[in-house]
């Protein structure tokens, strides 16, 4: 009887070491592969993803690295019409500092909605510039907002509207990857960030989520 205890308490030991064993060559290979994964695939080309629409947490623009600073749904009526994403030099939760900073950055707009028309897109442009500058500064504002109307189409599931804001103070707009055109002046840009990051924003939600929180 003790001989066959012995037996068995020999086996469990060794079957445990064998675990442990096992264990750690397990967590060596997971390792492994975790460090093979950093090597092939750098911090740049990784990418959040929100309704479907992937969003690189690191983009290249006029030779600068802008890290993803937030994202997040516009929605309206309870229906959902886009993901922005804000991308910066610098992650900054402050809005009045993104706003006037003069620094390279790029917002994203891309559609979840079936369609939207170019009316609904301008008259959006329109009264969220409105609500957020001084009669004085719609006044200096009015002409290039009517020439930065002009460059939209009605948009669709699936498309992508980009701005790009450099340090020269230009405001360069494409459309699912063609250039759709460009408005000068810092002010403008100042202008346009204001209708996610003002004080009256489009959507206080999405505002937070730009913001990164």
């Amino acid at each position: 009887m003790l001989g066959l205890l012995s037996f068995a308490l020999s086996g469990f030991l060794v079957l445990n070491q064998v675990n442990a064993t096992l264990k750690e060559s397990s967590m060596h290979r997971l390792r492994m592969m975790m460090l093979t994964a950093l090597l092939i695939f750098p911090i740049s080309s990784w990418s959040a993803e929100i309704e479907g629409v992937s969003l690189p947490e690191a983009i290249q623009l006029e030779g600068k690295t802008l890290q993803l600073n937030g994202a997040g749904i516009r929605s309206k009526f309870f229906f959902d019409i886009y993901v922005a994403a804000l991308y910066l030099e610098q992650h900054s939760s402050n809005a009045g500092s993104i706003i006037t900073a003069t620094a390279t950055k790029r917002v994203s707009m891309d559609f979840l909605y079936d369609e939207v028309s170019k009316e609904k897109l301008t008259d959006g442009w329109n009264s969220s510039f409105a609500n957020n500058q001084s009669a004085q500064q719609m006044r200096a504002l009015q002409e290039r907002l009517n020439r930065f109307n002009s460059f939209f189409v009605t948009s669709h599931k699936g498309d992508r509207i980009v701005f790009d804001f450099t340090e020269s103070g230009a405001t360069h707009v494409s459309i699912n990857g063609h250039q759709a055109g460009s408005i000068a002046g810092a002010d403008f840009q100042q202008a346009l960030l204001s209708v996610w990051l003002g004080n009256k924003p489009a959507d206080k939600k999405l505002k937070q989520a730009m913001l990164g929180h």
